[in-house]
């Protein structure tokens, strides 16, 4: 286990040089949140990718790069007064600990899909939440994230069947690479269609939520 130490002192070398970069680079200078955040979403993409790719050392550098943006836009709530990074982090902390009361409570889970049902409804409890099942769920996210998010609210609601929890490594390489062989003949269907999946997916998505939807409100 690393010495917590040197974590803190890593993440304050980095923190000071997010504010010098801040000061002494013209392109830092200029940004604000809207026009770093295209680079934070490029940069998850990124990590995806070497998350993906089973290669440490790529995974290593493509987290460094989205800790960086996590430094840069709490830089940025820091100089308009309306947070910081220790904000940031004490938040964060808060918010697992209540949403995971099968750990810090006496609440009892029997696996996974438990767990994910608990926190859909803890979440949805929290002061400021957008009301209903579907509150909140970004309409910029690519189609694919829309439905599964989507998928799995309704999912934590009772609306559809639940995921069974996760099987084995070996048992999850399969399904995911026999997902991505029936997810690539349904874009290549599109495409002999000249249909476009990502407008299809996303407006079928629209319409499972507007089906949903007075179910919920008759609930």
């Amino acid at each position: 286990m690393p010495d917590p130490s040197e974590i803190t002192a890593s993440l304050g070398r980095l923190d000071e040089l997010t504010r010098r970069l801040r000061v002494a680079c013209p392109w830092d200078r200029e940004q604000d949140e809207r026009s770093i955040v295209p680079h934070t979403v490029e940069e998850a993409y990124e990590l995806a990718d070497a998350a993906n790719s089973g290669d440490d050392a790529k995974l290593l550098d493509e987290l460094g790069d989205v800790l960086f943006q996590v430094h840069f836009l709490s830089l940025l709530l820091e100089e308009r007064g309306a947070g910081d990074l220790a904000a940031v982090a004490e938040h964060c902390r808060h918010k697992l600990i209540r949403r995971h009361p099968h750990v810090f409570g006496d609440v009892e889970v029997a696996g996974a899909s438990e767990v994910l049902r608990n926190w859909d409804e803890i979440k949805a409890g929290e002061a400021g939440r957008e009301p209903g099942i579907f509150g909140e769920v970004p309409e910029n996210l690519p189609a694919l994230l829309y439905a599964r998010k989507m998928q799995r609210r309704a999912a934590s609601a009772g609306l559809i069947e639940r995921a069974p929890d996760a099987a084995g490594p070996e048992a999850r390489s399969e399904t995911f690479e026999a997902i991505g062989d029936r997810l690539f003949a349904v874009v290549d269907e599109a495409r002999r269609l000249r249909v476009d999946p990502e407008l299809a997916l996303r407006a079928a998505s629209r319409r499972f939520r507007d089906r949903l939807q007075p179910v919920q409100g008759d609930s």
